[in-house]
């Protein structure tokens, strides 16, 4: 199933399956979106990849498309090639020293979203205060335009990263005309992202939570 590509470039099914080791059961839309690629593409990949026994599919509202033990292993050991092949290692732990000074910012921005002091009291934002959920968006823009300048030496390095820097900015700029889902509350806001960006690293780098804990 690997395929002949120029150095560098993640090969389409590779992109897929590394994608849904990343994110989890999902959809075939929130697959095309985490990679980049057409429905009809990613739909194609997956069916090569479920025959190869990589990915499975389970009904329901909790379901989706998602790796099997196989899949995992296959992924892992592919993307240590990738990161091998790229000769990059360096500048990828280098992103992820980055990322985690960021990190703890993030879940304390997505905290006050979703939380409002109330007399000292939190209480869960019901989002009335929008002059509150505007200082909490800026901030969360201020950080962006920080972790941008990070996601670009990375995207540099690996070039499949890029598609977090669109997906992020495409969260943000939704929340910030109105649709406030897209901050914390949806499989594509920005905390959501963020959280599969984290995954990404690790796995790109052979580390687990714990370990960076």
């Amino acid at each position: 199933m690997t395929r002949s590509v120029p150095p560098h470039v993640t090969s389409p099914d590779l992109l897929v399956l590394h994608a849904l080791r990343c994110t989890g059961f999902s959809g075939l839309a929130s697959v095309a979106a985490a990679t980049g690629l057409p429905e009809a593409e990613v739909e194609s990949e997956l069916i090569d990849l479920a025959v190869a026994g990589l990915v499975t599919y389970l009904a329901g509202g909790f379901g989706g498309w998602g790796t099997t033990a196989a899949g995992r292993a296959e992924d892992a050991r592919r993307i240590a090639e990738e990161l091998e092949a790229a000769g990059t290692r360096a500048v990828v732990a280098e992103a992820f020293d980055r990322f985690l000074l960021l990190n703890p910012e993030v879940l304390d921005l997505c905290t006050a979203w979703q939380l409002h002091s109330v007399d000292g009291v939190p209480t869960v934002n019901d989002h009335t205060d929008s002059a509150y959920d505007a200082r909490v968006l800026e901030r969360f823009a201020d950080l962006d335009r920080r972790a941008e300048a990070d996601c670009a030496h990375l995207c540099a390095a690996m070039p499949r990263f890029g598609r977090y820097r669109v997906r992020l900015a495409l969260a943000l700029g939704r929340a910030r005309a109105g649709e406030l889902d897209q901050v914390t509350d949806s499989t594509a806001s920005y905390h959501s992202v963020w959280f599969q960006l984290h995954e990404d690293l690790l796995t790109t780098l052979g580390l687990t939570r714990t370990a960076t804990r």
